[in-house]
């Protein structure tokens, strides 16, 4: 999906990004119609400026401060004087609700659905004679909202549906439902992965939409319409598992055989990749290359360990002083470990980078399907489904029968393989964990008030009616 990301500034100029008292309403002079410029841009133009999105600098900094930083899995790093803004509350659960990586992505998330929604709106008007790439622009257009609603719901729980209400927050089952609707409209008109044509890699296909619905389900307990999604894109035979874990976040798997949708970021000289994603999380000081925010806890390390699984640790984390794969020799930097995830061989601290971020893949499929099949008492597929991830890194089947130990297992292995992946703070939520685990480590988690962010403080000065969250 190389040259679609890039023409990603061009969107920015086709549609001109204004302030306005309240981001959740889209200003009009962000709509271009094609009656009202002397150039008509194509519907193409808008469904690429909604990935685009995925770029922005908020992604380097916001984004893994409210998905990883704020959990159990990572530490503020960089240098102890050094707040990063406010990340070292968000870090210790001592932020408010103006905390600027809690409005960063409130923004932005709302910012991609208000694009997404104009994309869909405009294509449906360009009278385009071929209606299945028009069916299929308009079925990216609602998994890319889809998937920026999942967040939204996920952090903040109910949430204005943009395109109904500005102000109310509608019920989270309601926002779930839209997902879903929105969801099950893109499956019935997506293409397979191996349908689309090489310069169309990376697009939103049927088995993405079809994996984040299972997600999706994951979430509601909704176990049997879980495990059904789950099972069909595994059986889609569109997937399959990489033999070396430790290649998943290289640049040699990107959009490869486990990917199954990725945050495209190649960079290139008329679009940026990520911006600051490797740096802003690449190793800090005189050997480094980058600011070290975002680094592997202690706790992490441990439970690497006493699980002997050394090739995802070597995976997923820099240690100081260690060679890296690419012969990058990491040295006497300031903190002890980074994040290998984040590294970008190529563009290393650079501004912009080649970085994918991978969102959905089937490793993950495999543990929805394996944490569905257990609630659902089907224990053997569990198993096979756990044991297919921990085979791969040469570790020990797990064996148990009993149902509460098994899920207990799989929510484990969840955060083994998916470190880092931007899912941790969220599955500890889900799963009733957040309080008892970040207790553990020392964080003051309040129940009643921690499972959700806050409605960011700008949001409510605009917007008065708009109701806080509980103990905010």
């Amino acid at each position: 999906m190389k040259k679609y990301i890039a023409i990603t500034s061009f969107f920015l100029l086709a549609v001109g990004i204004t302030g306005c008292s309240n981001f959740l309403d889209v200003p009009s002079q962000e709509k271009v119609e094609a009656g009202e410029s002397s150039t008509i841009y194509q519907p193409e133009t808008y469904i690429n400026g909604v990935y685009g999105m995925f770029t922005d600098w908020n992604y380097a900094f916001s984004y893994i401060t409210v998905t990883e930083i704020i959990s159990d899995n990572a530490d503020k790093g960089s240098s102890p004087t050094d707040t990063g803004g406010g990340i070292d509350l968000v870090d210790n659960l001592t932020f408010t609700q103006t905390s600027g990586a809690v409005k960063g992505m409130w923004e932005h998330w709302y910012r991609s659905i208000g694009r997404a929604t104009q994309a869909i709106k405009y294509t449906e008007d360009f009278n385009l004679t071929d209606t299945n790439y028009k069916n299929r622009l308009i079925g990216e257009a609602k998994f890319l909202r889809a998937l920026n609603y999942f967040y939204l719901v996920r952090g903040w729980g109910d949430v204005p549906i943009q395109e109904h209400d500005l102000v109310n927050r509608a019920p989270k089952s309601e926002v779930y439902d839209y997902i879903k609707k929105d969801l099950s409209d893109a499956i019935s008109v997506l293409p397979q992965k191996s349908e689309y044509a090489s310069k169309d890699l990376g697009r939103a296909t049927k088995g993405a939409a079809q994996a984040l619905l299972a997600k999706v389900y994951l979430y509601q307990k909704d176990w049997q319409n879980a495990y059904d999604y789950a099972t069909t894109v595994i059986n889609s035979g569109e997937y399959g598992l990489e033999n070396d874990y430790s290649v998943l976040w290289r640049a040699s798997s990107e959009n490869g055989t486990e990917s199954i949708f990725e945050f495209q970021a190649r960079g290139e000289s008329t679009a940026h990749g990520v911006q600051q994603y490797s740096q802003t999380q690449g190793a800090r000081g005189e050997t480094g290359w980058g600011w070290g925010f975002n680094t592997p806890s202690q706790d992490l390390l441990n439970d690497f360990n006493a699980e002997g699984d050394i090739i995802r640790r070597d995976a997923t984390i820099i240690f100081r002083g260690e060679t890296l794969y690419d012969g990058r020799v990491v040295g006497n930097t300031e903190n002890p470990m980074y994040n290998l995830k984040a590294y970008s061989s190529a563009n290393a601290g650079a501004d912009d980078t080649d970085k994918n971020i991978r969102y959905l893949r089937l490793g993950e499929v495999y543990l929805i399907l394996a944490e569905a099949a257990n609630e659902l008492g089907k224990t053997n597929e569990a198993l096979a489904a756990l044991n297919k991830i921990r085979t791969r890194v040469k570790l020990a089947n797990v064996t148990t029968t009993d149902q509460t130990l098994l899920r207990k297992a799989i929510w484990h292995e969840r955060r083994l393989e998916l470190a880092f992946e931007h899912d941790r703070w969220f599955d500890l939520v889900r799963t009733g964990q957040a309080a008892e685990v970040m207790q553990k480590v020392g964080k003051p988690f309040i129940v009643g008030k921690h499972e959700l962010l806050p409605i960011p403080n700008q949001q409510i000065i605009d917007t008065p009616k708009m109701t806080q969250n509980p103990n905010w």
